[in-house]
């Protein structure tokens, strides 16, 4: 029985073929026919790159097991946003939105509005370990306060997002911030000390832009506080408003902060939701299922409250859901055929000096993001395969996970079709189903989200903040070598 050869890597021509291919039809569907549906797009991509691989020798049997391979990978992200989804529905249910959105409108002004959300999201993602559950909840919420102060819906969902996804990269919690290191083989709380000189300054600059902007293009004498006290007086009249209706949230943020995993803590957050609706709201049990399912259902007359409060339910995620998905499934075919792997080759051979490959890594990361889809991919692919150049060049691997981070979490929220952008667009209400373009100027308002990236790439061409490899990592990587070596598999290991 003979086995039947592996194809060689692709050329680069052949690897960016599929991946121009599909942006070309992506682009057709999002800008000639202005459909904001990227699915179908990508779902011919797969086709394309599948086709290709085809006929350069790949059997359909073996790139539909690296599909797989790599859309595994988002399974634990899918389960969080189904429960997202039915913590959405039933914490509006519950009244705890509704009492954090009156909260606000009775403390928050107007002009610190924009700066308080961000360190708003910052903690609470920060306790939580996800910016998808804080944007889903707490961020919902900033956004009505911020339409009853009049503020542009983009902006207080650029600050919500940098502020949601700034908490997401810091915490030890997240699923995000504990795969960056686990890729590149460092301690995780030296990864997370090693992304500080990145990370405050980029929230410190975003913090003084959103004060800028609420202090300039905020004015409290023009905001029209009549609208405000309709909104308080319709939520009053349809919601009992009791600040016991914090009791999910503060459970859920103190499982959090006792490390307990995301997907239980969540669960019991949306379990907490259902018992507040039926106690506090007097929601019956089958109402409790139907909000946590198809998403909650009002109307007060007052189309700031119903265009607010109208959403959530498992079925408001199947959008996303079936777009990470596809996407993970493009992702995965590419890798499979080695056209990802050629491309980051090409990428490395140009990379000379430490700041070339530092920007690059980044860099590679933010478009595996674009192409893929996925932040989990987005650090897991450029975290294995430029860790061999960093060893090369003896330069320490928290380099090259927090450049994964840089380019993976932080700018997933700003490609529309990924992961972390369809999550922030679905849960934010920006407006996919009339496909308005104006609703995605949050991206360059996320501040926070871009400037690391760039700070980060400064950094690297000054050589600051960049640790060459200590000996404790060069002899763990001597060892690793050691092991995987055929060679010397059956020597002993040599520790110095």
């Amino acid at each position: 029985m003979t086995t039947k050869p592996i194809p060689q890597k692709p050329s680069f021509f052949l690897a960016l073929l599929p991946i121009a291919l599909t942006f070309l039809v992506l682009g057709i569907q999002l800008f000639y026919f202005n459909d904001f549906t990227p699915h179908i797009p990508l779902a011919i991509g797969i086709a394309i790159t599948a086709l290709i691989g085809w006929f350069r020798g790949y059997r359909w049997h073996d790139m539909e097991e690296g599909i797989v391979k790599v859309v595994r990978l988002g399974l634990q992200s899918v389960g969080i946003l189904i429960i997202v989804g039915m913590i959405i529905g039933i914490w509006i249910a519950s009244g705890t939105v509704p009492y954090l959105i009156k909260l606000g409108l009775s403390l928050l002004s107007p002009e610190l509005f924009l700066a308080a959300s961000v360190l708003i999201c910052a903690v609470v993602s920060l306790s939580l370990g996800t910016s998808w559950g804080t944007t889903g909840t707490v961020g919902l919420a900033l956004m009505g306060i911020g339409t009853g102060f009049d503020i542009p819906m983009y902006w207080t969902a650029g600050a919500v997002v940098s502020g949601a996804f700034f908490g997401d990269k810091m915490s030890p919690l997240s699923d995000t911030t504990n795969l960056a290191p686990a890729v590149t083989g460092v301690n995780l709380f030296d990864h997370i000390r090693n992304m500080l000189p990145t990370t405050i300054p980029a929230m410190l600059i975003a913090l003084v832009i959103y004060l800028i902007v609420g202090f300039n293009l905020i004015n409290a004498e023009q905001v029209d506080f009549s609208k405000v006290r309709l909104i308080i007086g319709g939520l009053e009249e349809s919601f009992y408003l009791s600040w016991m209706l914090l009791l999910p949230l503060a459970v859920t943020i103190t499982l959090a902060v006792k490390k307990m995993p995301a997907l239980p803590t969540l669960f019991v957050g949306a379990m907490l939701g259902g018992i507040v609706a039926i106690w506090a709201q007097g929601v019956s049990l089958q109402e409790v299922f139907q909000y946590m399912f198809g998403g909650y259902k009002i109307d007060t007359g007052i189309r700031e409250i119903d265009s607010l409060l109208n959403r959530g339910g498992i079925q408001s995620m199947t959008w996303v859901i079936t777009l990470m998905l596809i996407a993970l499934a493009f992702g995965g075919i590419l890798e499979h055929t080695k056209c990802l792997e050629v491309l980051v080759d090409k990428i490395l051979s140009r990379s000379n000096g430490f700041a070339a490959m530092q920007s690059s890594a980044i860099a590679t990361s933010a478009m595996t993001n674009v192409i893929g889809g996925d932040p989990y991919l987005s650090i897991a692919l450029p975290g294995r395969m430029f860790a061999p150049a960093y060893r090369k060049k003896g330069y320490s691997a928290l380099n090259l996970s927090r450049a994964t981070e840089e380019g993976g979490t932080l700018v997933s929220p700003l490609i529309p079709w990924n992961a972390g952008g369809a999550v922030v667009i679905t849960a934010l209400g920006l407006g996919i189903a009339e496909g308005q373009t104006i609703n995605l100027l949050y991206i360059p308002l996320a501040f926070a989200c871009w400037l690391s990236p760039l700070i980060g790439m400064f950094y690297a061409h000054m050589g600051w903040f960049s640790p060459r490899a200590s000996a404790d990592e060069i002899t763990r990587w001597q060892q690793e070598e050691q092991q995987t070596s055929p060679a010397t598999a059956e020597q002993p290991l040599l520790v110095k």
